[in-house]
């Protein structure tokens, strides 16, 4: 590693970011919480002026309903709230009603149902009986968690009903208050219009799956509605279940489960933290489910209500509750939650090291996981995940001052990595087996294994990488291990396994094909979020599910190039708590310019990278003869931290000048790139530029 430690002091009015973000116009935050539709998509029967109650609409005309009629509105994105609707006049007698149903996707446009949110049958719609002029709101209980489309319907066979207005009063993440919804402390931005979209689609996916803690799902048909059911009629639905406590809690998805999973967090939290940092939330739901945790150690597999009502156990999402914890406190540095919860911390970890077994990997004895098949057994995913539970249990130690527990835990690591890599790598395919008893080669093990450090050797991370990325199909990467299903969970991680292979454009080739050009532009989709799951072959189907209808449309857990795109792509990584200590470590791939930036309590970090072609470069006075490619990165973190730059370029052989804006001028210095990489460590937080030229 290259050294350059510089104590010289640093401006206190050296430039930092703007207050107003930058790139605020790829928001999809509204804002107002105040919704109405842009445009109709279906009209029905006999409607006039079914344009009226569109936000494009000036006058004060009604639309009027006559006979069986109706009209399907487009909000033009994802949203949820609570609709109203104001009735101007009513004709043709004392029984005239008004229906409303929702859907996300286009595919299940319905005046008779919505899409679903239980395991099989469509969702009730919303039935007015209408009694006069005035204004007609839906219970609490009735607010949608998320639509892209409206349906108002006339079902009289006579009559005629008036309405003038059609507004949703959006309720997702109350604690931005009434026009706090765009109020980001991150950004992103590149040369590639994909990816920008992509990453502020995220955003407004996990904004929309922060909701208020008394919305979450009843789920009044777990267990009497079971999936091989098909239903000639729809059901009841219910947001009205207390999940956690405070103003605000994160869930898994805006329609459903609108409950609390650990999995989930694992992808939208890191995602949340860099766009609107919304940590109230994520501590809310952290809360949630360690009050669950039972004498033994055992986490629940999710929040109530589901956790109580089926007693399942999973052994991977115990352990992301303990992911959660270090994440959490990563981000906010809330020193004295994480103290409070070490105990727990501590008792979980140990729970699933009681599992440890003879061979030195843990032994799964239920089936419990994201709704993969075959979990079981020495399973690589699950043992992964034990192993970098370990890392960040060893972290945190240090950090509460108790290291009573490093000795065993490091112990149980070095078998789970030694056991593993005899056990479960086959050499042939260059991936690692689901466990010892079958030839399947899963995504979610094979990225775990990466990400946590289980990896043998760079080779097995390359190798890898290649055999993931050479299984792509059409519409994205696939789980095997789910059937033919396409998971944007578990395809969250794999995208951090190709940039620590090295191999970030195929991370970026992945967000394009499978996050901008499906899942944003296929007209199916809301356009706006990304979906829990859907099947290899392009189809809607998620295999885990029977009923389609039932899939959701925002799904934190498919936010990874969020997360992905402003720390591996931008290259701003927080090493200690709030980015005390941080590593910039941009990895740009084909791209020619790429900005990000995001706040902790500590402060502002920003990146900017520009690429050039050129004979000759230069940063200040520093002139660079004879070189022709390069990029220069210019990058800040806040006075007083500390941290690193890693520079990684393929084919490079050349130099890094880093200079840095002092109280008396510039400080520099000049750095060699072997087979594309320099490392350099001992830098100290305030506004930094680095020119890379390679020859």
């Amino acid at each position: 590693m290259i050294s350059f430690l510089d104590t010289a002091l640093v401006l206190s009015g050296l430039a930092g970011l703007s207050a107003a973000i930058p790139y605020s116009e790829y928001i999809l935050a509204p804002p107002s919480r105040l919704l109405v539709p842009v445009s109709t998509k279906f009209v029905n029967g006999s409607v006039t002026n079914p344009k009226a109650l569109l936000s494009s609409n000036s006058s004060s005309a009604s639309a009027e309903f006559q006979g069986k009629s109706g009209v399907t509105y487009d909000f033009g994105k994802n949203i949820e709230g609570i609709v109203s609707f104001t009735v101007d006049g009513i004709q043709g007698g004392d029984d005239q009603y008004i229906g409303v149903t929702f859907t996300e996707s286009s595919l299940w446009i319905s005046a008779n149902s919505c899409d679903a949110t239980a395991d099989a049958g469509l969702d009730d719609p919303l039935w007015f009986p209408l009694n006069g002029s005035g204004t007609y709101t839906a219970l609490p209980q009735y607010r949608r968690g998320a639509f892209r489309y409206l349906s108002i319907t006339h079902p009289n066979s006579t009559g005629s009903v008036s309405i003038s207005q059609a507004p949703v009063n959006m309720t997702a993440q109350p604690a931005a208050g009434i026009d706090g919804l765009r109020n980001y402390t991150g950004y992103f931005h590149s040369d590639q219009e994909n990816l920008n979209r992509v990453y502020y689609a995220g955003a407004w996916t996990n904004q929309l799956c922060s909701i208020d803690p008394t919305a979450g799902d009843a789920l009044v048909h777990l267990g009497v509605i079971n999936s091989t059911e098909r239903l000639n009629y729809t059901v009841s639905w219910y947001n009205n279940y207390t999940i956690a406590n405070g103003t605000e809690t994160l869930t898994d998805g805006a329609k459903r489960d609108r409950l609390v999973w650990p999995g989930d967090q694992a992808v939208a939290v890191p995602s949340i933290f860099v766009s609107t940092n919304d940590l109230n939330a994520v501590r809310n739901a952290l809360t949630s489910l360690y009050i669950l945790q039972n004498s033994s150690g055992a986490m629940p597999y999710a929040g109530t209500p589901f956790g109580q009502i089926t007693g399942a156990f999973s052994f991977t999402y115990h352990l992301y509750s303990l992911i959660g914890l270090h994440n959490y406190y990563i981000y906010s540095g809330d020193f004295a939650y994480l103290n409070a919860r070490w105990g727990q911390f501590k008792l979980a970890l140990d729970y699933s090291l009681s599992f440890i077994d003879t061979s030195g990997l843990q032994n799964v004895t239920t089936s419990a996981d994201w709704l993969r098949f075959g979990m079981g057994g020495h399973n690589i995913e699950a043992n992964s995940i034990l192993y970098y539970t370990i890392q960040l249990g060893l972290d945190l130690s240090t950090v509460v001052n108790d290291t009573s527990s490093n000795a065993n835990w490091t112990a149980y690591a070095a078998g789970i990595k030694s056991a593993a890599n005899a056990r479960l790598w086959d050499s042939a395919a260059g991936l690692y087996r689901d466990n010892e008893t079958t030839a399947l080669h899963p995504q979610d093990g094979n990225c775990w294994a990466v990400l946590s450090g289980l990896v043998a050797n760079n080779s097995q991370t390359a190798s890898i990488s290649s055999g993931l990325a050479a299984r792509w199909g059409k519409y994205g990467a696939p789980a095997p291990e789910a059937g033919a299903t396409v998971s944007p969970f578990i395809s969250s991680f794999e995208l951090q396994v190709h940039i620590l292979a090295n191999q970030p454009q195929l991370a970026i080739d992945l967000i394009n094909f499978m996050w901008a050009e499906f899942m944003l532009d296929d007209p199916r989709m809301t356009n706006s979020t990304f979906i829990e799951g859907y099947s290899t072959d392009g189809s809607l189907h998620y295999a885990p599910y029977t009923n389609d209808a039932r899939v959701s449309h925002a799904h934190g857990w498919a936010t990874g190039p969020t997360s992905t795109l402003a720390m591996y792509i931008a290259g701003l990584q927080l090493v200690a708590a709030q980015g005390a200590t941080w590593r910039m470590a941009p990895r740009p791939a084909n791209l020619t310019s790429v900005e990000a930036g995001f706040a902790t309590g500590l402060g502002q970090f920003s990146a900017t990278l520009s690429r050039f072609n050129g004979t000759a470069a230069s940063v200040g006075a520093v002139g660079v003869a004879g070189a022709t490619k390069g990029f220069t990165y210019d990058f800040e973190a806040p006075v007083g931290t500390s941290g690193s730059l890693s520079i990684y370029e393929e084919g490079c052989e050349g130099t890094v000048v880093l200079r840095k804006m002092g109280g008396e001028g510039w400080q520099s210095g000049s750095f060699a790139v072997a087979n594309g990489s320099a490392e350099i460590e001992d830098l100290s937080g305030g506004l930094w530029h680095a020119l890379l030229t390679c020859s």
